[in-house]
Parts: C-alpha cells; structure tokens; sequence
C-alpha cells in the first residue's frame, strides 16, 4: 500500500498515483494541474487554502491506492 502524507508534494503524490488527480480536482478544483507550485505545495498546505480536513483526502488517496 502506498502512504500518503500531508507533507508530500501535489506533484509527488500524482505520480506515485496518477488516479489521485480526481481527488485533487475534487478539493482543489483544476487550477492545481496548470500552477507550478504543485511540485512545491504540500498536501497539507493545499487543503489549508481550499478549506479542507487534509485527513479526509488522505483517506481517499490512500483508498484510490489500494484500489490501482
């Protein structure tokens, strides 16, 4: 299984699993996809500036991980 934590990159987290751009959607709308700072913006920090419980979208990316 792969972990997910809220210190991770948007980015790193896209790679390990590329379904997880649903999930990022789904939170943080497309804008994600086309700024740089994906690469730099954690998890944690993405969810802070949409409003977000990190810990929910860790249990969805970590479920679409299981699943892949």
């Amino acid at each position: 299984m792969t972990k997910i934590t809220k210190d991770m990159t948007i980015g790193e987290i896209i790679s390990l699993i590329p379904a997880a751009g649903q999930v990022i959607e789904k939170y943080f709308h497309g804008g994600c996809f086309e700024c740089p700072a994906m690469k730099m913006e954690t998890l944690e920090m993405g969810a802070m500036l949409h409003g977000h419980d990190v810990d929910e979208i860790i249990v969805e990316l970590e479920n679409l991980a299981v699943e892949k």
